[in-house]
């Protein structure tokens, strides 16, 4: 592929190899650090001139510092002349802080985005936005990637029994329904009773505050989200669900923050089997702590998309099943993806 670069940030420095790796590419020479007063540090150390440049940097581990070090990326390779910066951000941080809470909230996904434009990017690729109207924010392109294919593989092939998918609260509805429809499952929801103030802006709920809405019995359970941060919540709703009758439980998301003692919670949880997530943010360090976390590989997806903008090729393809059965079945066949390619 000529005249493209991909540079990894310092949050996922892993996907990016994965994702140049799958495109014959190098990854781009760049120096990232900090002075001594916490400032952070970028030197490019090829040239950009004229090219089309991707940022691999997702923005939820450690946000103000990953999305400084890319908001500084940016500026750096924008001085150095590229013909096209696209911020590739598998996981997008103050995603959910897209809308005003109370009469004096910020809007802060809205404040990020205009952050990212003014700092000079081009375009924007990221994976399983919290919501889809968060793409208004941007006055630039935005690719939306949805991993459905690759969640929806694994909950065929890889749990076994009697399914049904569980939307945990009506929010998440739609896109539980997709999985439901795509595997032909049943659909049951998790109402919320009653919910108790937790730690800052966090709310939380005890099993028998949570009513079932639909019939979970002998069955084995899914729930299906976007994204899982503490686990408090999901280990809940686990417990409720083993209590209305349900065979076992299994949690699939796209995004594991993974934060504030979510392993140890997922160890402890006698009620929640597995944890099934996307590699958008890093967890290498927190698998080798828990046999019950599960991780699957996008980086084909996110590969896949950025070599069709490069090509001005359709996105929307991406999620065709040959596609995703061509990255599945040869992820690291060099062979086959220069051929691919």
């Amino acid at each position: 592929m000529k005249d493209i670069v991909i540079f990894g940030g310092s949050t996922h420095l892993d996907l990016a190899k994965k994702i140049a790796n799958f495109l014959g590419v190098e990854l781009g020479k760049m120096s990232l650090g900090k002075f001594s007063n916490g400032e952070t540090s970028v030197t490019v150390e090829e040239s950009v001139r004229a090219k089309d440049v991707f940022i691999i940097q997702p923005t939820v581990t450690n946000p103000n510092d990953s999305l400084m070090e890319l908001l500084i990326i940016i500026d750096t390779i924008k001085r150095g002349s590229a013909t096209r910066i696209t911020a590739c951000i598998p996981c997008f941080g103050y995603a959910r802080q897209d809308k005003k809470e109370t009469s004096r909230s910020p809007i802060s996904a809205k404040l990020i985005a205009n952050m990212l434009e003014v700092a000079g990017v081009d375009r924007i690729l990221t994976v399983d936005l919290h919501t889809n109207q968060m793409q208004g924010f941007f006055d630039v392109p935005v690719d939306n990637l949805y991993t459905d294919n690759y969640l929806s593989y694994y909950m065929q092939n890889y749990i076994s029994g009697d399914k049904v998918i569980v939307s945990p609260g009506v929010s998440s509805t739609l896109r539980s329904k997709r999985f439901a429809d795509a595997l032909e499952l049943p659909l049951c929801i998790v109402h919320f009773g009653k919910l108790h103030p937790g730690g800052i802006k966090e709310e939380v709920a005890t099993f028998q505050d949570m009513k079932i809405v639909g019939d979970v019995r002998d069955k084995v359970a899914i729930l299906v989200s976007d994204l899982a941060d503490t686990l408090a919540m999901e280990t809940v709703m686990a417990e409720s669900l083993i209590v209305n009758g349900a065979k076992a439980v299994y949690a699939v998301v796209t995004h594991g923050l993974l934060s504030d003692g979510a392993v140890q919670r997922l160890n402890e949880c006698k009620y929640l089997t597995e944890l099934v997530i996307c590699n958008t943010v890093e967890h290498l360090s927190k698998q080798k702590l828990c046999s019950k976390l599960k991780v699957i590989d996008v980086s084909p997806l996110i590969a896949e998309s950025i070599r069709r903008i490069h090509y001005g090729d359709s996105i929307s393809s991406v999620f065709s099943r040959e596609i995703f059965e061509l990255a599945l079945v040869k992820p690291t066949d060099n062979s086959s993806k220069q051929q691919h390619l």
